[in-house]
């Protein structure tokens, strides 16, 4: 699905005292701990690709915190390509205790200054700290405005991200002795509403990893042989070397704070539902990771059977699944047991085009460009093409069209393993206005009907068109439907301005589209 992006990803890092033996940790020298984060962000590189970056702690240095980041992918800011260069960036930013962030943002500005982490520079230690985010503030465009009113302040970024560096740290300048950090927390989870997960880092060598009170966007941790990490997925630490039995998902509302080497879990803000997002299982979060104990690739493989079960085609010796890469692969392989036939790589993904080089406004020419049909697989077949979701319908349009034309297929039945969307994310996903989405065209309010289908289907030039209901995903996921956040497919949201960003966006006219833009969508973490 080339038509959604995550906005981004969290890692952070900390030999704690009691690390001196762990076997993770290089070389076994605490100072080392913080080249191993490029490592977790290359397993997270999935949440974002447009900028990456870290801050080190070092005690004893003039630069007790020191950031390096910039646009481009893991492998590109931190120079893997370049050993020498890489090795020589990595003795700079040496140190015990690291956090990391990868960035996508919805108006993709390739400017260094929006990558994360964020570092506020500060003589008093306390008040000199770094954090990166993944996540989104549905309330932003209520706090800009509160901020922008005091005449003292100033915002030079349209982004959440400066938001939660001004409150962070006006939270701190009013603590008075030592940091508190759950104090910290508590006061600013009374002012956020949305998805926000934070790790943080100050001229102390403290660190906090909170997850909001929602758990909207998923946060894993581990602490092996004195050894801690943090990710936004549990891929990223198992491998590093953490074992199976030490990675946990984290709470919602809770945080791992360190201070003074010490390690604790604490709750900072009540927990009254959950609304995990089920887009991290059917698409957005690498196959090998588990969340909040759930597996990534069951989940899917369980939604291709939901497929299969309400499948009415004929089978016959023709027919075939295939996926659109990658995502789709492992509902696609499932469906395709479940029905007997065979599932192959009838479309093949150009894995050599560059970020930049397919940077298009033209989404069809990015299909195109990103996906050849094989005739030699589709000549002749009745192809039951199998894809995540269908957002804006342009990418589908186009592989329909080449499973047709360059593919030789004689049928084309395209199966979601999601239901439609219809409703935008608050909560940091790119996800468009309501007036941008396919389904919403066709459909009046939540009703889908086999009528709707095959005009959809018509309309993007396939024989037959058929989407996942939605009760399907939380019998897939395994988690009631009331601990997850669904509402780009029922539009329940589940925080007060999300419901009302939502209201919004209905009743914008056809030249009101930037309200929810400029609110919800201006270059977000």
């Amino acid at each position: 699905m080339a038509e959604l992006y995550h906005e981004c990803g969290i890692a952070a890092i900390y030999h704690l005292p009691s690390a001196e033996a762990s076997p993770i940790a290089p070389r076994q020298n605490p100072e080392d701990v913080s080249r191993l984060m490029p490592r977790l962000l290359l397993d997270i590189q999935n949440r974002g690709q447009l900028a990456a970056g870290m801050t080190r702690f070092r005690e004893g240095e003039k630069k007790l915190i020191a950031t390096h980041r910039d646009v481009g992918t893991v492998s590109e800011v931190f120079q893997l390509n370049h050993p020498a260069d890489a090795e020589a960036l990595m003795d700079e930013y040496s140190g015990p205790a690291s956090i990391g962030h990868v960035r996508y943002a919805t108006c993709g500005r390739d400017d260094r200054s929006y990558a994360q982490p964020f570092e506020r520079s500060h003589l008093e230690k306390k008040k000199w700290f770094s954090f990166a985010f993944n996540g989104q503030l549905a309330n932003y465009g209520e706090l800009r405005a509160e901020i922008l009113s005091q005449r003292d302040f100033h915002l030079a970024r349209e982004t959440d991200t400066e938001i939660l560096l001004h409150l962070i740290s006006q939270e701190i300048s009013g603590q008075t002795g030592k940091l508190d950090m759950l104090e910290l927390l508590k006061r600013l989870s009374s002012r956020l509403d949305g998805a926000y997960n934070i790790v943080f880092l100050n001229a102390f060598g403290d660190m906090f990893v909170s997850r909001d009170p929602l758990g909207i966007r998923p946060l894993c941790y581990a602490v092996e042989n004195g050894l801690f990490a943090a990710a936004s997925e549990s891929v990223a630490l198992a491998n590093l070397g953490f074992s199976e039995e030490s990675i946990k998902s984290l709470a919602p509302g809770q945080a791992v704070i360190i201070q003074d080497g010490e390690l604790s879990v604490q709750q900072y803000a009540p927990s009254p539902r959950r609304a995990h997002c089920f887009f991290e299982w059917i698409y957005f979060a690498n196959v090998c990771s588990t969340l909040d104990d759930r597996s990534v690739y069951l989940a899917r493989k369980a939604l291709g059977e939901e497929l299969a079960a309400q499948e009415h085609i004929p089978i016959d010796e023709t027919s075939i699944v295939i996926p659109v890469p990658d995502t789709a692969k492992a509902a696609a392989d499932a469906m395709a047991y479940s029905l007997g036939i065979p599932c192959l790589e009838g479309l093949m993904r150009n894995r050599y085009i560059g970020r930049t080089f397919i940077e298009s406004t033209n989404r069809a020419d990015k299909a195109r460009m990103k996906y050849t049909p094989l005739p030699e697989v589709l000549r002749g077949r009745r192809v039951f093409v199998v894809e995540d979701t269908i957002v804006r319908s342009t990418t589908m349009k186009t592989l329909v069209s080449q499973l047709l034309e360059r593919g030789g297929a004689r049928e084309v039945h395209v199966r979601v393993a999601c239901p439609p969307i219809i409703a935008p994310c608050f909560y940091g996903i790119d996800m468009s206005t309501v007036q941008e989405l396919f389904a919403p065209k066709y459909m009046d309010g939540l009703t889908l009907t086999p009528e709707i289908e095959a005009q959809m289907a018509s309309d993007l030039g396939a024989d037959s068109l058929r989407y996942l209901s939605v009760e399907s995903i939380a019998r897939a996921i395994e988690i009631s439907s009331g601990a997850l956040c669904q509402a780009c497919i029922n539009r329940e949201y589940p925080t007060e301005h999300g419901r009302q960003l939502f209201q919004l966006s209905l009743n914008n006219d056809g030249n009101g589209n930037r309200v929810v833009e400029q609110e919800t969508s201006l270059a977000h973490a």
